[in-house]
């Protein structure tokens, strides 16, 4: 029950920024749980997939294409911290089996 807590905090945690994606990815250095390695990943690719899509919205977009990034970005982060809350493996849709496949240095 400890260890399922652990993952849980820990997995909640790399949602928050990708500062906490970070720091998410050092907690989980040892003891290495299943459940928090899967939503460090998930959160890690959002996070990255925000920043880069954010850097080309504000170089070539305008503002309606940095709205529609965000509300993108909330309702995918909404999706995956709620199954994180919920202690639920649900893949983030579109690019969260490809995340896992992508981020496998994250351990």
């Amino acid at each position: 029950m400890e260890n399922e807590v652990q993952g849980k905090t820990t997995a909640i945690i790399a949602y928050l920024t990708i500062v906490g994606a970070l720091i998410a990815i050092s907690m989980n250095a040892e003891p290495k749980h299943e459940f928090a390695r899967f939503h460090n990943r998930q959160a890690f690719g959002l996070h990255l997939l925000f920043i880069a899509f954010g850097i080309l919205s504000s170089n070539y977009g305008n503002a309606y294409s940095a709205m529609g990034l965000f509300l993108c970005y909330s309702i995918l982060w909404g999706y995956g911290f709620i199954g994180a809350l919920s202690l639920k493996k649900h893949s983030i849709p579109f690019l969260g089996n490809h995340f896992q496949k992508w981020f496998t240095f994250i351990q």
